[in-house]
Parts: C-alpha cells; structure tokens; sequence
C-alpha cells in the first residue's frame, strides 16, 4: 500500500489542525457551537453533528484520531477516490454523532421522568439542569444523587473528535485489508485486522455498557460510527458501488 498522503485526508487533516490550533493562538472557544451537544440544551445545533468531528480536546486526542484517518483511511481514498472516500467518512461520523445521541437520549429520559414523576414542570427541570444542583425537596426525595450527576453530565455533554468517523474508517480498513497486520499501544502484538478491530469494538462495547470507564470517552460515538461504516462498506463491496 502507498501511505504516500491523499487530497480528501490531506485537507481534512489540515481543518482539523486548524480549528485545533487557531483558537488557542486567538483565545476563542468555539465548543458551544462547533462540539455536538445534547438536544434539550440551548447550546444544540443540527450542524454539530458535522462540526463536532473537526473538534478535538487535547494534542493527544487530535494525534491519534489524525493519525489512524492517514494509516488506514490512505489505502481506502486510493481505492475508492476522494468524492467516495468524503462522503464515507461524513457517513460514519454524522452516523457517530446519531447513535451517541440515541443512547443519550435514552439514558436522558429514563431519569428526566423521575423528575416528571416527582411533579416538576419541564421549566423547573431545565431550570435545575442549567444551574446543576437545587435544593427541592421533590428531587431530593424522588432521585438519587447518581441519578442526578447523570442526568447533569448528558445534559451539558459536549462531544468532540473525529473518532467516530475514524471507527467507521477502521472498520473498512478491515473490511477489505482483512490480513492486515495492526497492533495496540498496550498491547504491542501484531494482530491480523479481521481479529483486532471486533476485539477493539468489543472493548468499546463494554465500557459503553458497563460503569467502568478509562476516560471521558464517547463508546457509543465509536460503536456508531463502526455500525454505520460497516453497512456502507459492506453495501459497497457487495455492490461495487461508484460515486463519480
């Protein structure tokens, strides 16, 4: 394979770069509206289901995501072409941002009926969820304290990173470099990509799932952006789909 740099990654690395970089030089935060918000929250936007994959929270969080769009997006823009390749990869990641905001959702009104339940009106609720604490005795009584801190944390979660659109990326990287030797940072063991990246969404699975966390990490993001990338490999491969 040629890692030599294609125009589609070569540009899209290059706006990332730039939304990383220029806002620290100009002390501008643009995350209230560039990140992907929760919808109930004042700061949501449509646009950020496109705009949140060009935000990224540290040099570390930018490097990787960069990293894995150039090693494995290269050998995918060069056999689809660059038209292709773009429209996968906004696939993958707006695809990312939906499935994340489901399972908020989800997450959301499962604890945001309690406060329904407990006889708060919708303005009182959002009320408390702007300002994150009350003293309502209905609320104290009717929802636990880890109800509460969830339901504050997906009320003002503001996810950023292309990684949802590199899963979906890394997915048909495998789809069709099945031999593809790959290995992790921890776990630096050359794995065929057929075996590693089910063993990679597996892992992402389960901390989606379960309370355990290793960071402030969007799981669903990347098992969305997985799923979606996925169906359109697999629809194209099977169909040998052309996008002039």
């Amino acid at each position: 394979m040629n890692n030599k740099l294609t125009d589609a990654i070569k540009h899209l690395i290059i706006i990332n770069v730039i939304l990383f970089v220029a806002p620290q030089l100009l002390k501008l935060d643009f995350t209230n509206i560039l990140a992907l918000h929760y919808p109930k929250n004042d700061h949501f936007g449509i646009w950020q289901y496109a705009t949140h994959m060009f935000m990224h929270g540290s040099f570390s969080h930018i490097l990787f995501n960069m990293y894995g769009l150039w090693a494995f997006g290269t050998p995918l823009e060069q056999m689809w072409g660059k038209n292709k390749f773009i429209f996968f990869y906004f696939s993958a990641g707006i695809g990312a941002g939906l499935v994340y905001t489901l399972v908020n959702y989800y997450q959301f009104n499962e604890i945001y009926n309690l406060f329904i339940n407990a006889g708060l009106q919708q303005s009182e609720i959002i009320t408390i969820l702007e300002s994150a604490k009350t003293n309502d005795l209905r609320v104290i009584e009717y929802i636990t304290q880890e109800q509460f801190n969830r339901i504050i944390g997906l009320y003002n979660a503001k996810a950023v990173g292309a990684s949802g659109a590199v899963y979906g990326v890394l997915v048909a990287f495998g789809m069709y470099f099945k031999d593809a030797k790959l290995a992790l940072i921890f776990l630096p063991i050359p794995i065929a990509a057929k075996y590693f990246i089910p063993i990679l969404i597996a892992i992402d699975v389960f901390f989606g799932m379960t309370d355990y966390s290793i960071g402030n990490i969007a799981h669903f993001a990347h098992i969305g952006g997985a799923i979606i990338g996925f169906i359109i490999a697999w629809y194209w491969k099977k169909n040998q789909f052309i996008i002039n």
